[in-house]
């Protein structure tokens, strides 16, 4: 891929043209990031803060449930594992952080 250094263009990624498995675990990623925002615990890159959003915490955990379920039918066993740690990480979070 081309840098802005070298006067060139960065290549734009087609999303549409990805795996569906692929887009899946895109998402799940994105989500995570926003789920973690929700929380209160990682640091709005826009406005430079933390906030609590519990609604919205709560949906993206919920999505990322979702999306997990449906891709640990298709990658290895140690993906999938991975992708249950998550969920339940965020769960237990989203718990602790509601809680206090």
């Amino acid at each position: 891929m081309a840098s802005a250094e070298d006067g060139k263009e960065p290549a734009v990624l087609d999303i549409t043209s990805l795996d569906t498995h692929t887009l899946i675990a895109m998402f799940i990623g994105i989500l995570t990031e926003q789920a973690w925002r929700h929380l209160g615990l990682r640091i709005d890159p826009k406005t430079q803060e933390t906030k609590k959003d519990f609604e919205r915490a709560a949906m993206a955990i919920d999505c990322i449930e979702f999306m997990t379920v449906k891709l640990e039918r298709v990658v290895p066993e140690d993906e999938a594992k991975r992708l249950r740690a998550l969920v339940a990480d965020l769960q237990i979070n989203f718990a602790r952080i509601k809680a206090e």
